[in-house]
């Protein structure tokens, strides 16, 4: 592997590497309160005055992150794990939406491959994993442990996790938390002093449904065209007339998580570009979600002021990810050239990694959302996982389907069998960047995982191999981060939306901050991440807990009042020549010891990697 760095500011001073002296409320005794707000799947750069009023303000007031970073994978719980926790995944064992866990989940449906967006299959996974799945403390969890007020709002799954060890049966302080599952058997039980508040304000004590912005729609039937005001409206309403407002009464600090659905969840069923790139994930339903977010901050912003608690509440808006539009595109799977009865002719199908794989391998391929049905013939996984070998109890490889990247584990960690599946990936066109677990040793065109923070303590099982998808920008007419489309594998149809790649239109994501502990007009050049989120607000709050694991993000200190500025440099680590001549590259920059990745895969189908002249294969299609 081959590493290089370069000095990204030289106008920046004094190194830092953490947790730094000067630093807002913590060398004060004002208390402070803290709403951190998650536009989920926020483009940085569709934040504009006009689209955007709101989250352009705290951006143009206060500090504006213009270096951001999502992890990789870039979905939505492995960067609530980061947020919540202030460490990398390799730590947190969130290594994307749907994980192999090793064991059947009943909850998920009876797999071993559930999608953990969901109360329940949180609560049963940290059951399996001795009571925490994530190994490590949460900042609701710290700050409730302190005494303060805590509450998270918003889209199932991620909300949760920021509090998902706080049981309310059990005597002392209780987060308060409201998403899709509230008073449903799922939901967490709301308490009578929450009840009471919201019947004194007229809404109900359960949250409605998504209505038409559910609809995905399929290969013949377009999805959605409306955002998802209705619930987010709800959520909006809880937080302004019923959760800030009890928390004023009780005088208290306190830390309030509100976690937008939207824009994700448009700009994921948008019906606007059925089966067509453009104009894909910005058309009228994708800028519908994206308004919905931003009015969901406005109607907090004023809440605040009415309260008279905007004066000592800091606000920090952090989108889990970026976002692409999806393609389902590929010259070389033998899967795209089947005929599927949902899938339009020559694309991909859903599940096309576990069906090119056990066709590469000669392996037989079952189902883990069918219980264990084989699949044969014109056939693909219900939900694109599979299970691969003779067994499949007992599987030699199992694919577990995200999106923008997926994950392969090899539960026996055959070395043969990696070096087997390495070959067939690398002979794929969809495939751009493999990543691979360090116990299996190293291998020609791909980079370890421990290189991007996947190996750490995490209590999970950590995947063998990492699968990034090809990404490139369209000529939708603004900035290539906006017009940025991948294959994805996922039931989502080509011209619909999606992230969890490597792609810089995925790890851009839209973050600031604004606050009496934040600088005003302040522009951040220096990178940061939603690891480095988590550690910022323990930081405001005055929050410490233990730490298992050692791959923790720094305190953002330059954007604080007196803080620390440190430099950056900027680097590109490569793995060796594959033999057919697929090199991994990875854009990546550093502060002190934190490492920020912008982009990896292989030149010219990954965007943000510029292709090598005449020695790197850069096939889009």
């Amino acid at each position: 592997m081959r590493r290089s760095l370069v000095l990204l500011s030289a106008g920046l001073t004094v190194l830092s590497t953490g947790l730094s002296t000067g630093l807002a409320s913590a060398q004060n005794n004002t208390p402070r309160n803290l709403i951190l707000f998650i536009p989920d799947g926020l483009r940085a750069l569709k934040v504009t005055p006009e689209t955007t009023p709101a989250m352009a303000e705290v951006r143009d007031k206060g500090v504006n992150f213009k270096n951001p970073h999502s992890l990789f994978p870039t979905f939505t719980m492995a960067n609530g794990s980061a947020m919540s926790t202030g460490h990398y995944l390799g730590d947190t064992g969130v290594f994307s939406n749907t994980i192999w866990t090793n064991y059947t989940s009943t909850p998920a449906g009876d797999t071993v491959v559930p999608f953990i967006e969901n109360d329940a299959v949180l609560g049963d996974i940290d059951e399996h994993f001795k009571g925490d799945y994530l190994n490590e403390e949460t900042i609701l969890k710290m700050a409730r442990d302190k005494g303060l007020s805590t509450a998270a709002i918003g889209k199932v799954g991620p909300t949760y996790q920021f509090d998902h060890t706080d049981k309310p049966e059990k005597p002392g302080l209780h987060s308060v938390v409201f998403d899709d599952s509230t008073g449903g058997k799922n939901g967490v039980a709301l308490s009578d002093e929450v009840k009471a508040a919201l019947t004194k304000a007229g809404l109900p004590l359960a949250t409605p449904p998504r209505g038409d912005n559910s609809k995905a729609g399929d290969a013949k039937t377009p999805g959605t065209t409306v955002a998802n005001v209705a619930q987010q409206a709800y959520f909006a309403d809880v937080a302004a007339k019923v959760v800030l407002p009890m928390f004023k009464a009780r005088n208290k600090p306190f830390v309030l998580v509100f976690w937008s659905r939207d824009p994700d969840g448009s700009q994921h069923n948008t019906g606007d570009s059925l089966n067509q790139i453009s104009p894909g994930i910005n058309g009228p339903t994708s800028m519908a979600g994206i308004r919905n977010a931003d009015n969901n901050l406005a109607q907090l912003r004023k809440a605040l002021d009415e309260l008279g608690l905007a004066a000592s509440t800091n606000i920090i808006v952090s989108a889990d990810h970026g976002f692409s539009t999806i393609s389902k595109e590929s010259k070389t799977s033998p899967s795209a050239k089947v005929s599927y009865d949902d899938t339009p002719k020559d694309f991909l199908p859903m599940g096309f990694l576990a069906l090119d794989l056990a066709k590469a391998l000669d392996l037989p391929l079952f189902d883990p959302n069918d219980k264990n049905a084989k699949i044969e013939g014109n056939k693909h996984p219900k939900a694109g996982n599979g299970v691969l070998g003779k067994d499949p109890e007992k599987p030699d490889l199992v694919v577990a389907t995200n999106g923008g990247s997926d994950l392969v584990y090899l539960p026996s960690k055959d070395k043969k069998l990696a070096v087997k599946t390495i070959k067939a990936l690398l002979e794929q066109d969809y495939v751009s960047g493999l990543f691979v677990d360090d116990s299996l040793g190293r291998f020609p065109g791909t980079l370890p995982l421990s290189r991007i923070n996947l190996r750490g303590k995490a209590a999970t099982p950590t995947p063998s191999i990492v699968v990034n998808f090809r990404s490139y920008a369209s000529d939708c007419g603004e900035a290539p981060t906006n017009c940025s489309v991948q294959v994805a594998d996922t039931v989502l149809r080509q011209g619909q939306g999606m992230h969890g790649s490597f792609s810089r239109g995925d790890t851009m994501n839209f973050m600031a901050a604004i606050g009496p502990d934040f600088k005003a007009g302040y522009v951040d050049e220096i990178p940061v991440s939603n690891a480095d989120v988590g550690m910022t607000a323990a930081q405001l709050m005055g929050l410490r807990g233990a730490h298992n694991g050692g791959l923790i993000g720094r305190v953002m200190s330059e954007a604080l009042p007196n803080g620390v500025v440190p430099k950056a440099f900027k680097g590109v680590e490569k793995s060796k020549m594959s033999e057919n001549g697929l090199q991994t590259v990875l854009n990546v920059q550093r502060v002190g010891s934190q490492r920020y990745f912008d982009a990896a895969g292989f030149p010219g189908r990954t965007l943000g990697l510029e292709p090598d002249t005449g020695k790197q294969k850069t096939a889009r299609k």
